[in-house]
């Protein structure tokens, strides 16, 4: 089959062999894959992103040193079936999945394993047990978006939000906008969006979000008192202490680089719960005493559950958010447009 390979620091298009399932598994042929920061991350330092994922106890089956197909993002059409398998879908069904297939060693995530190339290749290898048929009418991009918005339901639920809690969203990239989608889908505001980009900003004002803000022109963290959320610990106290009403705030870090967690520990509101959903894969470091004095909840944000993930696939997907589609030919080219990504938010890859 042909696929956008990685090797080393480069990205190119070759034949590689065709994948074959072993026993509970299926072949699918891909329909559609979203490029993830985690690609980016991962394409721009393979061997420091191999550690990291070994380090954490993350499915095996990645070795820096040998070409690999990414592509985690996906929808697919079910061409075949392994052994042992139930065979429960019909051929031709399109389907999303959970990116985890039960290899010989052991769990291995697809996409970043040589055993199971992504879907930035023209064929996959599934765990049939997994499968979920993607519902009558869907395009398969929208079907695509699955995986990327169930990380933004995970984050909300790991969140927990009150009702009357105001959420501000910082960084309105793909996992800040499936976090505005995700709250918007609870019926939750007021809702802050802050981000750099005009066409993002616009966009989570679409998806959802009450108030955008530009960081380049004001901060986000001077309007708490006008959303009801006491700006000092001060203030909240006395609020407590005359019976005075007050609103928590919740403040998703969906950005991912050095100093976002620092900002907002100085930004936050007291009593404030933090939720960091962007993966940082540098070393980062804020000042404990503001937390502490803020009393300050600091939560942590990964992936989903197979639950959420089949909730997602059932909920239909904003638009808005396929800001571009291209072959394999493009992936190369697309990864280095994601890096300073402008207006753009999910580029999907059809091969």
């Amino acid at each position: 089959m042909r696929a956008a390979v990685v090797r080393g620091d480069r990205i190119v298009v070759t034949e590689v062999e065709d994948p074959a399932p072993g026993p509970g598994q299926v072949l699918v042929r891909t329909l559609a894959c979203g490029i993830c920061g985690s690609d980016l991350h991962a394409a721009q330092d393979l061997a420091g992103f191999a550690a990291h994922m070994a380090r954490v106890g993350a499915p095996g089956g990645l070795d820096p040193r040998r070409q690999v197909v990414f592509g985690h993002e996906f929808s697919a059409e079910l061409v075949g079936y392994g052994p042992d398998t139930a065979r429960s879908l019909p051929l031709g069904t399109m389907v999303c999945a959970v990116p985890l297939v039960l290899g010989p060693e052991g769990p291995e995530n697809v996409g970043y394993s040589q055993r199971f190339p992504g879907g930035f290749g023209e064929l996959m290898v599934l765990q049939e047990a997994g499968l979920l048929a993607v519902p009558e009418g869907r395009q398969a991009e929208q079907a695509a978006l699955t995986e990327p918005l169930a990380v933004g339901e995970h984050a909300v639920v790991r969140a927990a939000p009150g009702q009357d809690d105001v959420c501000l969203v910082v960084g309105c990239g793909p996992v800040g906008l499936a976090v505005i989608a995700a709250l918007k889908a609870r019926g939750h505001g007021p809702m802050v969006a802050a981000d750099f980009s005009p066409a993002r900003r616009a966009l989570a004002e679409r998806l959802g979000a009450d108030v955008v803000v530009d960081p380049a022109a004001g901060s986000p963290y001077t309007r708490w008192g006008e959303l009801g959320v006491p700006a000092t610990i001060i203030e909240r106290g006395a609020n407590e202490l005359f019976g005075v009403a007050s609103r928590n705030a919740v403040i998703f870090e969906c950005v991912g680089v050095p100093g976002m967690l620092r900002e907002i520990v100085e930004g936050a509101p007291p009593r404030a719960r933090i939720v960091v959903v962007g993966v940082c894969m540098s070393e980062d470091a804020f000042e404990p005493f503001p937390a502490v004095v803020k009393e300050l909840d600091v939560r942590f944000s990964i992936g989903y559950t197979q639950e959420e993930f089949a909730a997602t696939l059932l909920r239909d997907a904003p638009g808005g958010l396929v800001t571009r589609a291209v072959g394999l030919d493009g992936v190369a080219e697309a990864f280095e447009t994601l890096r300073s990504p402008g207006e753009h938010v999910k580029i999907m890859v059809k091969p």
